[in-house]
């Protein structure tokens, strides 16, 4: 199994698309790479009160049934890689995006999309492309909130949640 981060705006809706995809063991949503000296194990208010952590989803998944360059296609399809601190009607830091990873072998893997996306916008990415710092898991009424939720906002378009049938 190997694992990602991955930031994209609001967690639902992120966690929600990925669930899909056959290969996907577990996601989690969660803050991410608050900054140093940032309250550890913040709540969703410090969230909101700009503590600098990033609305993330913890995904493991299986690498002989989907691979991270599958995955990282996905989540290129569902943000707009050149926000800054934004995605659909949600603003502020903690809505920006990015792909944290904790195993540098998957960097090659990685730059490849990356770099195939930044050709592509024929610019820089707002996309952060770094190592996770930090991960704190999400309050529970937060996970798989749009199963629970289904009229819940997410500015992902609600057709691309079966995209994968």
């Amino acid at each position: 199994m190997k694992e990602i981060y991955l930031a994209g705006g609001c967690f639902w809706g992120v966690q929600k698309f990925i669930d899909q995809f056959d290969g996907v063991v577990e996601t989690e949503v969660g803050y991410a790479n608050g900054p140093d000296g940032a309250k550890a194990n913040p709540s969703y208010e410090d969230v909101c009160r700009s503590s600098g952590h990033a609305e993330t989803v913890r995904i493991v998944f299986d690498e002989t049934r989907i691979s991270l360059a599958e995955l990282l296609k996905m989540y290129f399809m569902v943000i707009d890689p050149l926000s800054v601190n934004r995605q659909g009607h949600d603003t502020g830091i903690q809505y920006r995006t990015g792909i944290y990873y904790t195993d540098d072998s998957m960097l090659d893997e990685i730059h490849k999309v990356y770099d195939a996306e930044e050709a592509k916008a024929g610019q820089k990415l707002a996309v952060e492309l770094e190592p996770l710092k930090n991960f704190f898991s999400a309050e529970e009424y937060h996970q798989k909130y749009l199963d629970k939720n289904p009229g819940g906002y997410c500015h992902i378009p609600s057709e691309y949640f079966s995209i994968s049938k």
